[in-house]
């Protein structure tokens, strides 16, 4: 066979293939449809509503957890009480202490990908109190900021929630998150973990530059360690996920599309 009646025949084949609609090419992979929420110590669910109300508005199933924060083994089951019921894959998202829950909860099948947000990234055997003292935070070297009760609960000083917490909030939100604290039992922060999600889960984590109650110096080393995607916000308090509801939303987003479903 000529070479020219090669082309010929190849031509004809390919230009068969265009108008049958060619080969099967693989089809790109859906984003994950479903996002769990997870907040931190001293605040509950309700934080995340504007993050959940730009999530919903983009087509996503979005579910926060209520952990009660009386163990960290009451608040992982609770969560994956929550993992059990997702329809499909999900991105787990932690806040602060939540980071710690998700870190051990992740394992779960139903994760695809971890989002932390201004929060603690510990590997299995550690525990975010001991790593908090390695790195300490502004709120560490505030005398008395941080209470007790008489049975081993702690919770934050109102009178210095707005300073601490949520300095780039309004003040009336502020004031109510610090009446409506949830007290925190204080052996969840020195729990030791027994699994770290991150380790074989794709993770991605926001900085909040301008955090006082976790350095943001040791979100960053969370972040490097686990090979996190990492973007920092400057002048993000520790309610960054409040306060720039977009930019932690664009980030979640970004999971949902770049994780495996």
């Amino acid at each position: 066979m000529s070479l020219h009646n090669l082309k010929i025949i190849l031509t004809r084949a390919i230009t068969a293939l265009v108008l049958l609609g060619g080969p099967a090419m693989p089809a790109l992979a859906a984003p994950v449809k479903n996002i769990v929420l997870v907040h931190g110590a001293w605040v509950d669910g309700s934080g995340w509503k504007p993050v959940y109300k730009i999530l919903t508005r983009d087509g996503f199933n979005v579910t926060m957890v209520q952990v009660p924060e009386t163990s960290f083994h009451d608040d992982v089951a609770a969560t994956r009480r929550i993992l059990d019921l997702q329809p499909g894959p999900c991105i787990l998202v932690g806040h602060s202490y939540g980071g710690s829950i998700i870190t051990e909860a992740g394992v779960d099948p139903h994760v695809v990908g971890l989002v932390y947000v201004a929060a603690h990234a510990p590997d299995a055997g550690e525990d975010e109190a001991a790593l908090g003292k390695r790195t300490p935070s502004f709120l560490a070297g505030q005398k008395g900021a941080v209470e007790k009760t008489a049975d081993g609960f702690t919770f934050l000083n109102p009178a210095d929630f707005y300073e601490l917490f949520a300095p780039d909030l309004s003040r009336e939100q502020a004031e109510f998150e610090s009446r409506s604290q949830v007290l925190a039992a204080a052996s969840v922060f020195s729990t030791p973990l027994t699994a770290a999600a991150w380790k074989t889960k794709p993770s991605w984590g926001v900085v909040a530059l301008a955090d006082k109650i976790i350095s943001p110096d040791l979100e960053k080393w969370y972040y490097a360690r686990a090979h996190s995607h990492t973007i920092e916000i400057p002048g993000a308090s520790h309610s960054v996920y409040e306060s720039h509801p977009k930019e932690v939303a664009a980030v979640i987003e970004e999971a949902a599309q770049k994780s495996q479903n």
